[in-house]
């Protein structure tokens, strides 16, 4: 690790501060709002399904999110290396300006 770099972060803390931004994210909310009741039907209770599938989805975000934390945590030493860095860098700016260039010849 870098003399300069910040120490990481407790895992409770960085639990905490990850709930937060979650909870408050107005695209998840607005994704509630738009997706959920798409497959509720009138007749039917709102909040029995609505919770179902409100937790059905928070049970397959948090399986996500685990498989991602321990790739992270698989690779993340990696990535302190500078040729790494230096790849990832190339591989995400080469994506982006190809995404840049599909668009403008899209058009």
């Amino acid at each position: 690790m870098p003399a300069d770099a910040a120490p990481p972060l407790k895992a409770q803390a960085a639990f905490r501060q990850a709930y937060v931004v979650t909870a408050l994210n107005p695209n998840g909310i607005a994704f509630f709002v738009a997706f959920v009741p798409q497959f509720i039907s009138p007749s039917a209770p709102f909040l029995p399904r609505a919770a179902i599938l409100v937790a059905s989805f928070v049970v397959l975000a948090a399986a996500n999110t685990l498989c991602y934390a321990l790739l992270a945590g698989q690779v993340s030493s990696l990535v302190w290396r500078p040729s790494v860095r230096r790849g990832f860098n190339r591989t995400g700016g080469g994506v982006l300006v190809g995404a840049g260039l599909a668009l403008v010849f899209r058009r």
